[in-house]
């Protein structure tokens, strides 16, 4: 399932939207990470396109995001035959984990660390406490491979879209308190995303592991 590929792979900026990748890709590295996955609804959805639309206005080439989740890590190397055992270190870490409910209604701006993307996404503002919980879990793993765990202070969010580029300052200044009043004056009300957190995810490459809480 996880035979390596001799072909040699290189990264085409454009066929990924101008993205720099963080890490460079080689043979037998799979690019991982740990997420609660989120499912749109189609008022969600409608508020996006809207948000959208105010961006572009003020000339902030946003792009959605091509899946919408909750990242629990980082995005960390593992090689092939550690996956199994990476896998297994988090399904015994959640034996016990209860299942729970989380709400984003705050829009935030943030960019990666190399200052390459800026993002726009909701923050968690309840079930931060089994959040963080679920950290110490998954930074546990980490720690048993030598991998970066998450953020010490961590601002759990769902990101909505995204542009190359560092135009965080741009974009807290022209149009953030517009676009946050599309979501506190909906027309159904002050619209909160709900994520029923009932399955953690792991994708590793192109596998996708899910450990489902209790």
């Amino acid at each position: 399932m996880f035979r390596e590929s001799e072909e040699q792979w290189a990264d085409k900026r454009d066929e990924h939207g101008g993205r720099l990748r963080s890490f460079q890709h080689e043979r037998g590295n799979w690019a991982t990470y740990v997420f609660f996955p989120y499912d749109p609804e189609e008022a969600f959805l409608e508020v996006l396109n809207e948000m959208m639309v105010v961006a572009a206005a003020y000339d902030i080439p946003l792009t959605l995001s091509e899946e919408f989740h909750l990242s629990l890590s980082k995005t960390v190397v593992l090689r092939h035959h550690w996956i199994q055992p990476f896998i297994q270190s988090i399904r015994n870490g959640l034996t016990h984990f209860q299942k729970f409910l989380c709400l984003a209604d705050k829009l935030m701006v943030y960019s990666n660390a190399e200052k390459t993307r800026t993002f726009l996404g909701l923050e968690i503002s309840s079930g931060k406490t089994q959040l963080l919980e679920l950290i110490k879990i998954v930074d546990q793993t980490m720690k048993e491979f030598n991998l970066s765990t998450f953020y010490k202070e961590p601002s759990f969010h769902i990101s909505l879209a995204w542009c190359v580029g560092d135009h965080t300052e741009s974009l807290k200044k022209a149009c953030l308190s517009e676009l946050q009043s599309l979501i506190d004056a909906h027309e159904d009300g002050a619209f909160h995303i709900r994520l029923n957190c009932t399955e953690l995810r792991c994708k590793t490459g192109n596998k996708v592991f899910n450990f489902a809480l209790q």
